[in-house]
């Protein structure tokens, strides 16, 4: 979104300085190489900025599992590809015997209870597993709120000891 902001402000300053100052026809056009060098500069920051907040999500040290596309308080269509994240642990199908993997499961307006962590992730509307591998799906859901919450399950779909691998909930505004 910003990049395309950037490069939209750039055309915009472009066709600003091709109206202004002098219309006779001995006017000189912008300089290809400064406009090049402008658009460069403005393309160098939009990835930076996006850098940037990478950098924000993944700050935390250790495992952790998130939604690469979906931020909380967002408004999302009935149906909405959410696409999962993980960083310092790999995704493997279940029943994988492999040290640091594991697999997602989505948890839909739910949470999982302290006696539910203790056990294999229940397997049902809202709580999704992706035993595959699988690191995305579209989503169907009724309008209005609704959260969601990633768990990272081990081989058994049992969350991860001694600390259990989650994202933060979101609310998702679905119209």
């Amino acid at each position: 979104m910003r990049l395309a902001s950037l490069i939209a402000a750039t055309a915009f300053a472009m066709s600003l300085a091709a109206c202004s100052g002098p219309s006779t026809p001995s006017a000189a056009a912008p300089d290809p190489a400064t406009l090049q060098a402008a658009t460069d500069t403005a393309v160098a920051e939009a990835l930076a900025a996006r850098d940037a907040e990478a950098v924000k999500i993944h700050g935390a040290a250790g495992p952790m599992v998130y939604f690469v596309n979906l931020r909380d308080g967002m408004t999302v269509p009935q149906s909405f590809r959410v696409v999962f994240g993980a960083s310092g642990i790999g995704v493997a199908p279940a029943l994988t015997d492999k040290p640091n993997t594991g697999h997602h499961h989505l948890l839909i307006d739910t949470e999982l209870s302290e006696e539910e962590k203790q056990f294999a992730i229940p397997n049902d509307e809202q709580h999704m597993h992706f035993g595959g591998g699988q690191t995305e799906v579209v989503l169907q859901l009724s309008p209005g709120p609704h959260t969601l919450q990633l768990a990272f399950g081990d081989l058994n779909h049992e969350l991860h000891k001694p600390a259990p691998i989650m994202s933060g909930k979101i609310t998702v505004n679905v119209q």
